[in-house]
């Protein structure tokens, strides 16, 4: 079934019915990765690109137990990154990032990590997804788009871009402010848990009847 033609006004009624069933099936959504502090949350969020949350979660207490801080990380090589994130795609990569990302904390910012996306989208292995990820759990808001997001925006109707950018931007235009870390987070819980790629579960979807996606709809 296509997209319903609906104006503007329609589809924010639409979003906010969707808001309210997001709320009650995940009234505490938050990232399923692992931190203890700022740092953290980004070497994490970084390592998660193209991974599970799952196997960063694995990852990361044997690497921070050895590198706890940026400055620590800084004076390594990728060589002795590369064992600790072997069970992660595309660890040698990933290694070398996050060394060049600890030294260019450790010279540009002090050791701490920027509050502001174009500087955090400077740091080696830090995109646009990365950077507002971190961010909203920081406290600034913005909705970002990982695969998740992407797939429950284009079968909720809400988004039919193909750019994460875009796509969050359209997210952005129909939620409140408040409400895009929120949504970010609850979005991606249901498309790993429900509403997944291949199989979704319409019959237990709380948000089946605000979804034109939905089976038998």
């Amino acid at each position: 079934m296509g997209c319903p033609r609906e104006g503007l006004e329609e589809k924010k009624a639409r979003a906010q019915a969707i808001l309210k069933a997001l709320r009650g099936a995940y009234p505490k959504a938050r990232t399923e990765l692992h931190h203890e502090n700022p740092f953290q949350l980004l070497v994490a969020t970084v390592l998660s690109a193209q991974a599970t949350d799952k196997s960063v979660n694995q990852a990361t207490p044997a690497l921070f137990a050895r590198f706890p801080t940026p400055e620590a990380l800084a004076e390594a090589r990728a060589e002795e990154v590369e064992p600790y994130i072997k069970r992660i795609g595309l660890y040698r990569t990933k290694a070398r990032n996050l060394v060049a990302l600890a030294r260019r904390l450790v010279e540009e910012h002090g050791g701490e990590v920027p509050r502001d996306k174009k500087a955090l989208m400077r740091l080696p292995g830090v995109g646009w997804k990365t950077a507002t990820v971190v961010l909203g759990v920081l406290g600034v808001p913005g909705i970002a788009v990982d695969t998740h997001v992407a797939r429950l925006a284009r079968r909720l109707c809400l988004s039919q871009a193909k750019r994460p950018e875009k796509i969050g931007a359209d997210l952005e235009a129909l939620f409140p402010q408040e409400d895009w870390v929120f949504v970010h987070h609850a979005l991606v819980l249901h498309g790993r848990y429900v509403c997944t790629a291949r199989k979704p579960k319409c019959a237990a979807c709380p948000l089946a009847p605000h979804c034109p996606s939905r089976e038998g709809a």
